[in-house]
């Protein structure tokens, strides 16, 4: 009987195989947006066990443990780390028809030759193997990025990072290109809780003293002219929709002084300056060709018991229903009238919006750059094989899926690289399906193996254009 993690898992028909095994397989990654961390890169770390590298951190993980009503002690809490292992191996045949299902035996299989299931039983044999290689240097980050032929990846800060790693890399023999995105979420969100304080640790690092609006984006400039040195060429956005108000540049300077002066402002004047720092910044990206990301959509931190004794980015979030298309269009349109508006990614999380992203990006698209603006691939919620699926097809159904940048994992985790062929595989069905129904042609295998290998590879290298080593 074959294994679960065969050579064909996901390709559904000799056409399927072909495409996947003969023209998507070997591709190297371009992994353009994760949360990394780079300083395990920069000092190569070694993991202590598996639990280190694969649970602590993964939400996606956390949420199935207590949707099955395992103890926060075994999840996030003061529990062993054998002890958390064996409870996610407890939940793992539950996760049955959940991504996790697949990832977690591709992941097994991938990094460690592991193609048993994970379940209770096989739980203390896999832990102790897993383990005893991943605290081992030929599963060092660094190695763990070479074991999946990592080309390039592309981590995310924050304007206040001092980008030290990503120095200490560039100056390094390790082969794979580690660059970072600019992400100023905090210098636009000027409701939060925090900001001025977060604004003086900019103004800090900027070393410009931040009393003003003008002082704002001169710090801005600043950090993106630092970030640019450093090879940088991309920024992320994480926000719940596109903010684009009507507003006075007296509005702006009049807002940003009241909160300065730590000053009630209105949900109104928020949208407003946020509005006008975006604007602000994408001129900018525009002004130093970088390429700008949207990832829209999020509705985060909705248990606010557990936010406090947690805090962000520990499973407490979902899909939100916010109005995408109005402001999106409004908010492209302005930068284009000016001829202002840079390469552009738009992800959504709401599979709602994906007729509405796969049609925004064609009233962009102005033949200046192949593929300019993009519709994201499926991303947290929707980064499984409904999600993806459902997304190639609204951008092959609205736009060229030919001009696709392809995959990317968004992720925190060193092993969850997998992703990228669990997305090149669920392409290549896709593709050789439609070659079986005769929906296209059989004849032209050569070219649409090529359309695959650019939507696995070739696309994103052109289009971010990376140096790499």
């Amino acid at each position: 009987m074959s294994t679960f993690i065969n050579d064909n898992f996901l390709l559904e028909n000799k056409f399927a195989e072909e495409l996947y095994h003969n023209y998507s397989k070997n591709q190297p990654i371009i992994d353009y947006h994760n949360h990394l961390n780079p300083q395990f890169i920069a000092e190569d770390k070694i993991f202590n066990n598996i639990t280190d590298v694969w649970i602590k951190g993964d939400h996606y993980k956390w949420r199935a443990m207590r949707t099955l009503g395992i103890n926060e002690q075994f999840v996030t809490g003061n529990g062993s780390d054998k002890d958390k292992f064996l409870n996610w191996a407890k939940t793992v045949p539950y996760t049955m028809r959940n991504p996790l299902y697949h990832w977690t035996h591709l992941e097994l299989a991938r990094y460690f030759d592991i193609t048993d299931l994970l379940n209770e039983k096989s739980a203390e044999r896999i832990y102790d193997e897993t383990s005893a290689k991943v605290n081992s240097a030929e599963y060092s980050t660094r190695n763990l990025l070479r074991k999946v032929n990592a080309e390039l990846v592309c981590t995310t800060e924050d304007p206040i990072d001092s980008l030290d790693f990503h120095e200490q890399l560039a100056k390094s023999d390790f082969k794979t290109t580690v660059s970072t995105a600019f992400r100023p979420d905090k210098a636009i969100l000027i409701a939060n809780d925090g900001y001025n304080e977060y604004l003086d640790v900019l103004g800090q690092k900027a070393s410009i003293s931040i009393n003003t609006y003008a002082d704002l984006q001169a710090a801005l400039r600043n950090r993106i002219e630092y970030f640019n040195a450093n090879g940088c060429q991309l920024c992320d956005h994480g926000l719940d929709q596109i903010y684009f108000e009507n507003y006075t540049e007296s509005e702006v300077v009049a807002i940003f002084k009241k909160k300065r002066e730590n000053q009630a402002i209105s949900n109104e004047e928020a949208l407003k300056f946020q509005s006008a720092v975006l604007v602000f910044l994408c001129e900018t990206y525009h002004e130093f060709g970088w390429v700008q990301q949207f990832h829209l959509g999020a509705l985060r931190n909705n248990n606010a018991r557990m936010h406090r004794i947690l805090g962000p980015d520990t499973g407490w979030d979902s899909i939100g229903d916010y109005p995408q298309a109005q402001k999106l269009s409004a908010f492209l349109n302005a930068l284009d009238s000016k001829d202002k508006l840079t390469k552009t990614i738009i992800y959504n999380l709401n599979p709602a919006d994906n007729e509405v992203m796969a049609t925004m990006i064609g009233n962009f698209n102005d033949g200046s750059v192949r593929g300019k603006v993009q519709f994201g691939s499926g991303w947290w919620f929707l980064d499984q094989k409904d999600g993806m699926t459902k997304q190639l097809n609204a951008l092959s159904n609205m736009s060229l899926i030919s001009c696709f940048v392809g995959m990317l994992t968004d992720s925190r985790s060193f092993l969850s690289f997998p992703r990228h062929e669990y997305f090149r595989r669920i392409l290549c069905n896709l593709l050789g399906d439609e070659i079986k129904r005769g929906e296209l042609p059989a004849s032209e295998m050569e070219w649409i193996g090529k359309m695959v290998s650019d939507i696995s590879y070739g696309n994103a290298k052109e289009y971010f254009k990376f140096p790499v080593k």
